[in-house]
């Protein structure tokens, strides 16, 4: 085997050199030595976390500034070229700092009579017991000492607890799943917790779906400007300057729009971030919980917001309604809105804003678009998830009267 230059990192991390080899924690620019070493080059850099490369919530930390950005836009434009899409003129990509993550989903596991917690090891169920943590906000990595002392005093030798850790308007709301207090000792101890750490809300869930057991004030996050109820396990955005940068490219795009169909609309970040003097927002969402949490927020606040109840995979907008709009904003899940966008293909929206969590599910479904009469105008990449290789994206497509 000769020597050989690592020319791009692929898409589930690995290092790759022009004639196919794969090379775990490679960086553009290394070279792939004949006797299968690896010698560095000015972009792999030393990681800044102790846990690196065994923690599950990074793959990426040995990559420089610069070869995580050119990653996450190789991504999104790798995943337009895999679908015969020339994407449009090269747009920065946006990636967001270190702290900055406002949730996270841990894991806690009894081993005799400490407990692990912390994000599982790659590709196993082993945790790696969390010490420091470069990517989460320092409200939400605060709370893995004291969580781990709480669990550790619950005294169950078979503990395993999930825990969600979200940063609110209130502060951080944390959610136990898979465990019971079911005595007054534990009621009390989670109680004293909650009040210690001033939490915004604790749930618990012991296989029944979560249930509140503290929430001093009614729990929301502010999305385009208004305070929506934030139900438990609802979706955020993983940064809020990562969601900036996804809403104000939607705002900047879909100015001017009188009436816009805002698709997956969740608890309404984009619905609310357009919504305002001159532009109605409909905002159609499947999950019962957002839908309502939605419909309240706009009802409460004033916004010309109108939530919709419906599952638009099985009953997608149909060409006729989607024509009544002057744009059409969509986020949908990680497996794309197939049936839905083929009847924005078929329609004569003249603006659609695609926002994705999957540049290969968005490619097909762009393609679509594209097979229906859309130009691809605008594309940007978004690294919410820093040193990760999971990628998000906004794009435009505009169809011509």
């Amino acid at each position: 085997m000769t020597s050989a230059l690592i020319v791009r990192v692929a898409a589930k991390g690995e290092g790759a050199t022009a004639d196919g080899r794969y090379v775990t924690l490679a960086a553009p620019g290394d070279t792939l030595e004949a006797d299968g070493t690896l010698t560095r080059g000015p972009d792999h850099v030393d990681p800044p976390c102790r846990h690196f490369p065994a923690c599950g919530g990074c793959q990426l930390q040995h990559l420089s500034e610069k070869a995580l950005t050119e990653y996450v836009f190789s991504r999104v434009e790798g995943a337009a070229r895999g679908q015969d899409i020339a994407p449009p003129p090269a747009e920065p990509p946006h990636l967001s700092p270190p702290g900055t993550r406002r949730r996270a989903s841990l894991h806690a596991q009894a081993i005799g009579k400490r407990v692990v917690l912390g994000f599982r090891e790659q590709g196993t169920h082993k945790i790696v017991d969390m010490r420091e943590c470069h990517v989460l906000a320092p409200e939400l990595f605060g709370l893995v000492a004291p969580l781990r002392k709480l669990l550790e005093g619950w005294g169950d030798r078979k503990l395993s607890v999930d825990i969600d850790l979200t940063l609110v308007d209130q502060g951080v709301s944390v959610g136990l799943n898979g465990i019971t207090a079911d005595n007054l000792a534990r009621t009390e101890a989670l109680l004293d917790f909650a009040r210690e750490h001033a939490l915004a809300r604790l749930t618990l869930d012991s296989g029944y779906g979560p249930e509140t057991t503290w929430e001093p004030d009614p729990v929301t996050a502010t999305l385009g400007g208004t305070p929506v109820g934030l139900p438990p396990a609802a979706f955020l955005q993983a940064t809020r300057d990562g969601e900036d940068a996804l809403t104000s490219a939607a705002r900047e795009w879909l100015a001017g729009a009188a009436t816009v169909a805002d698709l997956f609309s969740g608890l309404g970040t984009f619905a609310f971030a357009l919504a305002g003097p001159g532009t109605k927002v409909l905002a159609v969402e499947a999950a019962r919980d957002a839908h309502l949490a939605c419909q309240a927020a706009a009802r409460g606040h004033g916004r010309p917001v109108h939530a919709l109840h419906r599952d638009l995979f099985r009953n997608p907008l149909r060409t006729e309604e989607l024509d009544r709009f002057a744009a059409v904003v969509l986020d949908p899940p990680r497996a794309g809105a197939r049936e839905q966008v083929v009847q924005i293909a078929a329609s004569r929206v003249p603006r659609v804003c695609y926002v994705s969590c999957n540049p290969a599910s968005w490619a097909k479904d762009a393609a679509t678009l594209i097979e229906g009469g859309y130009r691809l105008v605008h594309l940007r990449a978004v690294g919410q998830f820093r040193w990760s290789i999971h990628v998000e994206l906004v794009s435009l497509f505009l169809k011509d009267e």
